[in-house]
C-alpha cells in the first residue's frame, strides 16, 4: 500500500466514533489526496464534520458537504479551535465537497499575485542623481532630482508626484517633510541623504508643480524625466515604483522590521495592519526621529 493509503486506513482516532471514522476514511479515499500530510488534514476535517453530524442527528453521507451544513458546522461545531484552524477546516471541507461531485465546477483560474518591485541600490540612486545634475537646464535638473528624491527619499508614488508643488516640501519638526494630499494624505519625513537636493528643487518650484507640467491631472508627466535618467546603459531603467520600494526597504531597515517579524513569527502584512491600528498616530517629531534620521 502507498503511504497515502496507509494513512487513510490507519485513521481511527478516539475523539470520534467508529462510524464517523469510517465515513471520513471513505470520503478521503474517494478524494484521492496526493500526499500523506494532505490525507491526514482531510481526514481530520471529515471526521470532525461527521462527529458534529452525529451530535445534531444528521446521517453521515455526502449531503453533509452541502454549503449550508458546512457553514453550520463552522459556526457552532468548532468550539475550542483557533480561528486559523477553523479557516483551514472550512477550506478542506470545501475541497472534499468538490472532489465528491460527479460534475464539479471548474476551479477558478489563479491570478498572478503582485509582488513588491525590486529596490534600487544606493549606487544606482546616486547614478540617477548624477544624471539629473548633468541635464541641460536648471529647471530640468531640479525636476529630475526631485523625482528621484521624492521616490527614494519619501516613498511618493507616481500618481501623487503629479500633485506635489514646491510648497508641499517643508522644513519643520527638526527635519524635512513632504505633505502629500489626496485620498492618502500624510506627512512623510524625507531620508536625510535626500533632504538638500529636494529642498533646492522645491525652492525653485515654489507654488508650481515640483516635477513639472501645467495641470495636476495630466498623466505620464514624469515619463520624459524617467527617460532622461535612463540614458546610461550601466543603470536600469528608472521606475517610480522601484524608487518607492527603495524607500520602503530603507525604512524597514531603520525601524528593525525584519527582526521584529522574525521574532514575532509574523509573515502576513494584514496582521501588521491590525497591530498598527491599535497604536496612537505618530507625531511629526516622532516620524522625523524614526524615519528621517541619517542613513
Amino acid at each position: 500500500m502507498s503511504p497515502v493509503s496507509l494513512a487513510i486506513a490507519a485513521y481511527a482516532p478516539c475523539s470520534v466514533s467508529a462510524g464517523a471514522g469510517a465515513f471520513a476514511r471513505e470520503v478521503v479515499r474517494r478524494a484521492a489526496p496526493q500526499s500523506r500530510q494532505r490525507a491526514k488534514a482531510l481526514l481530520f476535517a471529515a471526521g470532525r464534520l461527521a462527529a458534529f453530524a452525529q451530535r445534531v442527528g444528521l446521517e453521515p453521507d455526502e449531503a453533509l458537504f452541502s454549503e449550508a451544513t458546512v457553514e453550520r458546522f463552522i459556526l457552532v461545531g468548532c468550539e475550542g479551535l483557533a480561528p486559523a484552524s477553523v479557516r483551514t477546516l472550512r477550506t478542506n471541507l470545501r475541497a472534499l465537497a468538490r472532489s465528491l461531485e460527479r460534475y464539479p465546477q471548474p476551479s477558478p483560474t489563479p491570478l498572478v499575485r503582485e509582488r513588491a518591485k525590486r529596490p534600487y541600490s544606493l549606487a544606482e540612486i546616486d547614478g540617477y542623481l548624477r544624471l539629473a545634475a548633468a541635464l541641460s537646464t536648471e529647471r530640468r535638473r531640479r525636476r529630475a532630482s526631485a523625482l528621484v528624491c521624492l521616490g527614494a527619499g519619501a516613498g511618493v508614488i507616481a500618481g501623487e508626484l503629479r500633485q506635489l508643488r514646491g510648497s508641499d516640501v517643508a522644513e519643520r519638526a527638526g527635519g524635512v517633510l513632504v505633505l502629500v494630499g489626496g485620498s492618502r494624505a500624510r506627512s512623510v519625513p524625507v531620508l536625510a541623504r535626500y533632504r538638500q537636493p529636494l529642498l533646492e528643487a522645491a525652492a525653485l518650484a515654489g507654488e508650481r508643480l515640483i516635477v513639472g507640467g501645467r495641470e495636476p491631472g495630466r498623466r505620464n508627466v514624469s515619463d520624459a524625466l524617467c527617460a532622461a535618467l535612463s540614458a546610461d546603459s550601466a543603470l536600469p531603467r528608472l521606475e517610480p515604483g522601484r524608487l518607492r520600494s527603495s524607500w520602503l526597504v530603507e525604512c524597514a531597515r531603520q525601524i528593525g522590521l525584519a527582526a521584529f517579524m522574525q521574532a514575532a513569527g509574523i509573515r502576513c502584512s494584514q496582521r501588521l495592519g491590525d497591530l498598527a491600528a491599535q497604536l496612537p498616530e505618530a507625531s511629526e517629531h516622532e516620524l522625523i526621529a524614526l524615519l528621517g534620521a541619517n542613513m
